[in-house]
């Protein structure tokens, strides 16, 4: 393409505003033909309504948008796809009990979906390198697979933008690497791609051109591959960027043990638990990798105690069996959690912060006393949490929904961690918070570790898990490989298993068995 290309979206001060909120200031930047364009952004930055507006979702308060020159305000979805714009969201919305052809057609206007679909479908994801069989059922594809799903759907409707929310957030670096040469070749035959992540060496490496929003407006704009994760981030924050270091320690003794931990799922397409065999020591931090649907979800759940199966001693905590204690009997034990769910699991949503204290920390923090509580002490505790974790709030009796994602995110780990437990169990501790939250909470999980605790850290980011593990183990369809040193391991090797490559697992001592393919 010769000289520079033409724009073909063009935004031009678009504002909206909610009550106390001003989501989108002034917002004005253009995506040209055949560009992958990265919006970033730390949460609350204003990307979800700026593309919601695109998308025809919302409308704006003030500006305008042209498309291909043209006055572009879609007043909803079909609107905004009727002019070529094409959305692939991060959370799918797909029907397990249908097939892939079913599902493609439910997404699609009725004139699309009618004569050879079939046929389309399987032309377009061949084309594509996303190659899928449209009579299998969703329920029986992969986290990869479905996620294909999305994106085929999207292509049979001939788009010239299709914008990407975190679209590698559950994919193994085996199929982000099949995504980013789909994207490539996308563009290649001039199909622009709005893309927003948070993974910022994949916007390097993958981004012709970024617009960085913060607070509503537009704070920069770059070329990210002449930039360094580090400084992307720094610009979304708006100040300097301290990363956490993880310093390799001999670990003591184990604290965490699972011994042959098996437990059915209780849902048609959820995942079993098969033969589980992991051990955490003191002062050490083991991470779990693996695509999400790998049983994750059900790992969590046997070791806080909310599903229980198997022998007592399928889970040991200091060499004591507790694989048959209740959550409560498990923290009175001195181990804790961080549930990934953090509004409506790790907190009610409608209740105070001092209220969601007390439902975690009534007995290791002496919140309640012959049936009575001591709402003074719990009152005091959460004004610890909040000043020591410096979380963002209106005040300590404001119900959890009043503080955005990050700050509730810091609440619930700060919550967690001085309890002081033996063990503390995270799942994706760092979920959908911008760069400063995660480097703080990943500096807290650094430092319970070096205080003597045993920390267990369920991630789908593997820079996170690089970043902070000492060892890293997989999950895949249920199974737990070996946990493997950090230093031994490579982002490739880690990927591999992530898709189901057979590896050795870990008994309950430590050492390796050939795994059952």
């Amino acid at each position: 393409m010769n000289g520079v290309p033409e724009p073909l979206l063009q935004l031009d001060g678009i504002t909206r505003a909610f009550p106390g909120v001003l989501a989108n200031d002034a917002i004005s930047f253009s995506v040209s033909e055949g560009e992958i364009h990265a919006l970033l952004g730390e949460n609350g930055a204003g990307k979800s309504t700026l593309v919601k507006i695109i998308y025809g979702v919302l409308r704006p308060d003030a500006g305008a948008m042209t498309l291909r020159g043209k006055p572009f305000a879609p007043h909803r979805p079909s609107e905004a796809r009727g002019e070529g714009i094409g959305m692939i969201f991060q959370h799918f919305s797909l029907f397990e009990a249908l097939t892939v052809a079913e599902n493609i057609a439910l997404g699609m206007a009725p004139e699309l979906a009618k004569g050879d679909l079939r046929g389309r479908i399987v032309e377009v994801s061949t084309r594509y390198g996303l190659r899928l069989d449209p009579d299998l059922m969703v329920g029986d594809l992969s986290v990869g697979q479905r996620q294909r799903v999305e994106i085929v759907r999207c292509l049979l409707q001939n788009p010239r933008l299709i914008i990407m929310d975190e679209p590698t957030s559950v994919l193994t670096p085996q199929e982000v690497e099949v995504l980013f040469e789909t994207l490539r070749r996308l563009a290649g035959e001039g199909c622009s791609i709005l893309y927003i992540s948070h993974k910022l060496e994949e916007i390097r490496a993958l981004c012709d051109h970024a617009t960085i929003l913060r607070g509503g407006k537009v704070v920069a704009t770059c070329t990210p591959g002449e930039e360094t994760a580090r400084s992307l981030a720094e610009m979304m924050l708006g100040e300097t960027l301290s990363a956490p270091a993880a310093e390799r320690r001999p670990p003591g003794d184990t604290r965490l043990r699972l011994n042959n931990l098996s437990v059915a799922s209780d849902t048609p397409f959820g995942t079993d638990l098969d033969d589980i065999a992991l051990e955490v020591r003191a002062g050490e931090i083991v991470g779990i990798a693996g695509v999400a649907g790998n049983g994750q979800t059900l790992l969590m759940s046997a070791l806080i105690g909310e599903t229980l199966g198997g022998r007592p001693d399928a889970i040991e905590l200091d060499g004591r069996p507790i694989g048959h204690l209740p959550p409560h009997g498990r923290r009175k034990a001195g181990i804790c959690f961080v549930p990934e769910e953090r509004l409506g699991h790790a907190a009610v949503p409608d209740m105070s912060l001092t209220e969601n204290v007390i439902l975690s920390a009534r007995v290791r923090k002496d919140l309640a006393r012959n049936s009575f509580l001591n709402l003074p002490r719990a009152a005091r505790y959460a004004g610890d949490v909040v000043a020591r974790f410096g979380v963002k709030t209106a005040g300590i009796d404001h119900a959890a929904r009043s503080l955005s994602g990050g700050n509730l995110q810091k609440f619930v780990v700060g919550r967690e961690i001085m309890q002081e437990p033996g063990v503390l169990v995270a799942s994706q501790p760092t979920w959908g918070v911008d760069a400063g939250a995660a480097a703080f909470i990943q500096e807290a999980l650094i430092q319970l570790a070096r205080g003597g605790a045993a920390v267990l850290v369920i991630s789908q980011d593997l820079d996170e898990l690089f970043a902070i593990s000492d060892r890293i183990a997989v999950i895949a369809n249920g199974r737990l490989s070996t946990a493997d040193p950090v230093d031994d391991l490579t982002i490739e090797q880690i990927g591999l298993r992530m898709g189901g490559q057979p590896r050795g697992r870990t008994d309950a001592a430590g050492s390796a068995e050939p795994a059952h393919a």
